[in-house]
């Protein structure tokens, strides 16, 4: 049924996003035949309050036991009422939480449960995107990319574009305009840079207190240790040919790197780190993309945009520039898998995940199919 609906055109898909920076829950509807965008909807926020987020920092990086089973309900019961709002919608596209992404190892681990928030919206709900890419040799991220070719299209670009998204974790997705289908050979080039906002975050969370460096503020007062930055970008990831994904603590040495310096220098290394890794990324580049349009919390950041502008050759702008939304892209992109998963359509490809093949990935639950 909801693939005829989907066969005879757009549809209304709310989709949610809870990343890596444990922050919250994003819901933004899309409207889509899970091909190119119509329009965008609604969107709201469901920030985790500090006994939730505790809940969800003690389970990452675990693959089961009593803390990820804590995680896995906090997850439901934020979505559920992040989504409640929003039962109007033909589908529902669930990312979960990751937890543990280890694509050469044990795999991916989302908690959430698509059919139980299937069964409480009364909405059939996507899910589980990157179970299937992983499985098949991929390294199940990113998986925006695909979302971001419709978004070029959207915005009519005539050459080529990058996306960067900051983070817990900052990626990127380079598209060719130019090509017809994200499926298209040349279309598309997406990895994961290194790490953006995690480890400031983190930083300030074990030093001052407070969740994140607003505005950059404390970056502003210090300066970067060049000797840390150089050892940072000795690490073999950076030069490691794309595709390529990270876990969220896969740089968390970067800490002990500027544990003798000052706050402020200490928060102006991690930023200058997270920079001088989306410049390592852009090498990388089939070719210099006339923008960089940045989603992701780091866009709010003014020391991080200012590295990115001075190291750069090509314009660095917050995706709002071009008329899109930075803070809901991510949510809007999984409305948009969301649609593709329900038409059978491929959701990565060896140029966004490494997998050998176009993969479809996720499955789609229905409202009173649970066994």
């Amino acid at each position: 049924m909801l693939k005829a609906k989907l066969s005879k055109g757009p549809i209304r898909v709310a989709g949610t996003m809870s990343g890596t920076s444990l922050d919250g829950v994003d819901v933004a509807v899309l409207e889509t035949d899970g091909r190119q965008i119509f329009g965008f909807g609604e969107s709201d926020y469901r920030p985790y309050g500090v006994a939730e987020r505790r809940v969800l920092l003690q389970a990452l990086g675990q693959w089961d036991g009593p803390d990820v089973d804590r995680a896995s309900v906090s997850v439901q019961v934020a979505h559920t009422q992040a989504l409640r709002d929003f039962t109007d919608c033909d589908l529902v596209g669930f990312h979960g939480q990751t937890l543990a992404h280890e694509p050469r190892g044990r795999g991916t681990l989302q908690v959430g449960n698509g059919q139980k928030l299937a069964e409480a919206l009364n909405v059939p709900v996507a899910w589980d995107f990157r179970s299937a890419d992983v499985q098949m040799g991929g390294e199940g991220a990113p998986l925006a990319p695909f979302f971001h070719f419709a978004c070029a299209k959207w915005i009519a670009a005539e050459a080529p574009v990058v996306f960067l998204n900051l983070g817990g974790v900052g990626n990127l997705t380079w598209v060719d305009p130019g090509k017809s289908a994200p499926e298209e050979e040349g279309a598309l080039l997406a990895f994961d840079t290194g790490p953006a906002n995690a480890p400031i975050d983190d930083l300030l969370r074990a030093r001052c207190g407070v969740s994140y460096d607003k505005d950059g503020a404390l970056a502003r007062q210090g300066t970067v240790e060049t000797g840390a930055l150089e050892l940072f970008l000795a690490e073999s990831y950076f030069a490691r040919m794309p595709p390529k994904s990270l876990d969220r603590n896969d740089f968390s040495e970067m800490i002990t790197l500027v544990n003798e310096l000052s706050d402020a220098d200490a928060a102006a290394t991690l930023t200058g780190m997270a920079a001088a890794a989306v410049v390592q990324g852009i090498e990388h580049c089939p070719s210099l993309p006339v923008q960089v349009l940045v989603t992701g919390g780091g866009r709010k950041n003014p020391v991080l945009m200012e590295m990115l502008s001075a190291a750069l050759t090509c314009p660095v702008v917050p995706v709002e520039a071009v008329g899109l939304d930075g803070d809901m892209l991510e949510a809007q992109a999984f409305a948009f898998l969301a649609a593709r998963v329900a038409l059978g359509l491929p959701t990565s490809g060896p140029s966004t995940t490494g997998v050998g093949a176009l993969v479809g990935g996720g499955v789609v639950s229905y409202p009173g199919s649970a066994d």
